[in-house]
């Protein structure tokens, strides 16, 4: 599971093609009058390819992080010209610009704004002017984390976009990356309280449009937030039968019955994150561990189930990418 300078291409090439493709397109858009219709390039200077504005984002997290890892890919051009295009002052305040309007006071969350730090994350390890232009936007999702975390009283554990122990995984990088303790603080707090009882988890998964496995997501988020040692108490609470490959459906690729079906074709989304998740886990199991040889095969088989099929289809081309290099790359 690593990132071949072939593959990275393939990625790139796969993500130049719809980062400015505006059409179709997913709007999540709010409209106080008919004043508000408006096209996505229109709403959004930025982020308005990609068919939904959360897959842009994290197209361009996808593009930033292979130009850092194979800088040497035929594409790297193309990608510092679209950069260098994409994150000026001007746009960036477009797309604040959007964020401002009373009606995107939900615009996005948690999903959007995760990978929007996520985005920054990334934008900051490269020597370029991108982090200091993107900062602005970033630090206003951030803002709507702090105000929000406190008053969420509950968790969402679906495996869609709505998932708040995901959004705390890609957040925990930009709070990492920037030394933001406070944010770090706040997160693990709150995952504490949403997260720190559970024991013994059913996985009554995959649902029918998963990307994401509510349970290793979760697992996921304590490994990153909690100390090492409050982690290795914690996750054979919440699953104590890994050893004995249980619960079996964890370990299990999901089948993806029509690819061109947007919701069924999340299940490729789930197979790669899980295979992410996995690998991810396993570093934090000790070699003693008889549940670590399961773990490493249950990421390798997920990520076989999945990657040949990430351009099979739009519904999936889009996005599916990013959870591949989440998978060989990210943990």
């Amino acid at each position: 599971m690593s990132l071949a300078r072939a593959t990275a291409s393939r990625f790139a090439r796969i993500a130049l093609g719809h980062l400015t493709r505006e059409y179709p397109n997913k709007l999540d858009h709010v409209m106080a009058g008919p004043e508000d219709v408006r096209a996505p390039r229109d709403l959004h200077p930025i982020f308005f390819g990609s068919f939904d504005w959360h897959s842009c984002v994290h197209g361009y997290w996808l593009l930033a992080t292979l130009l850092r890892l194979r800088p040497e890919m035929p594409e790297a051009d193309t990608i510092i010209a679209l950069f260098d295009d994409a994150f000026t002052e001007e746009k960036v305040a477009g797309e604040l610009a959007y964020l401002a309007r009373p009606e995107s006071r939900g615009f996005e969350r948690p999903y959007g704004w995760a990978w929007s730090l996520m985005l920054q994350a990334e934008l900051l390890r490269h020597d370029r002017p991108w982090a200091k232009a993107h900062a602005p936007l970033a630090l206003a999702f951030k803002a709507r984390f702090e105000a929000f975390l406190p008053i969420a009283d509950y968790p969402v554990r679906a495996g869609t976009h709505y998932n708040t122990a995901f959004a705390l995984v890609l957040a925990y990088e930009y709070a990492e990356m920037t030394g933001d303790q406070g944010l770090y603080e706040l997160m693990r707090n709150r995952a504490l309280v949403w997260y720190g009882e559970d024991a013994a988890c059913q996985a009554w998964e995959p649902s029918g449009d998963d990307f994401l496995s509510p349970a290793l997501i979760e697992a996921e988020a304590m490994r990153r937030l909690l100390p090492p040692e409050r982690f290795e108490l914690w996750f054979p609470r919440f699953l104590p039968d890994l050893a004995r490959k249980q619960p079996a459906t964890l370990f299990t690729p999901a089948r993806v019955s029509d690819r061109t079906d947007g919701k069924i074709a999340h299940l490729d989304g789930l197979n790669l994150s899980r295979a992410w998740c996995w690998r991810t886990l396993a570093s934090a199991m000790s070699e003693a561990d008889p549940a670590k040889p399961h773990a490493i095969s249950a990421a390798v088989n997920h990520l076989a189930a999945a990657i040949p099929h990430i351009s099979a289809d739009y519904m999936g081309e889009h996005w599916l990418a990013t959870f591949a290099l989440l998978a060989l790359e990210n943990g």
